[in-house]
């Protein structure tokens, strides 16, 4: 096995950064209020604090994401991993701020509310983030706790 360097936690709390605007796709992780877990890849946009999602309120997620009020984010593999925790809020189509509406649109080219009213955005208010980059960064990979960037 290879070790290799450590990040600090700037060059870990950067690279979250960049992943946040650079990447297209996140995992979302969550569960019904009977523990029955769902895991799917949505579309994102990060405003600087909050990642933005959209998908139908009437499929799992949607509910999911509604009713528990809150969701784990990922990117990447088992060799470099981030992991977001955080606060949902629900916004129907019509509710949605529309500064995240622009957002979304212009990273995406798309407007879930054009396809269907049943689309909803749901806003993720990071409390916990962890980035680690193989087994040798375990130690150090909490970069955000309780809301606060801890670097």
């Amino acid at each position: 096995m290879t070790i290799t360097e450590s990040r600090t936690a700037e060059e870990r709390k950067r690279d979250v950064l960049d992943r946040l605007e650079r990447e297209r796709d996140i995992w979302v992780a969550s569960a019904d209020a009977d523990g029955l877990p769902c895991l799917v890849a949505l579309w994102f946009v990060w405003d600087g604090e909050s990642v933005w999602l959209s998908t139908r309120i009437t499929n799992p997620t949607g509910r999911n994401l509604r009713d528990g009020g809150r969701a784990r984010l990922a990117f990447g593999d088992t060799q470099d991993v981030v992991l977001i925790d955080g606060e949902v809020r629900t916004y129907g189509g019509t509710e949605v701020p529309a500064a995240a509406i622009e957002a979304f649109r212009a990273k995406t080219g798309w407007d879930p509310r054009e396809d269907s009213a049943s689309y909803a955005f749901f806003q993720v208010r990071p409390h916990a983030v962890q980035a680690l980059n193989g087994v040798h960064e375990m130690r150090g990979r909490h970069v955000m706790a309780d809301g606060v960037w801890v670097v």
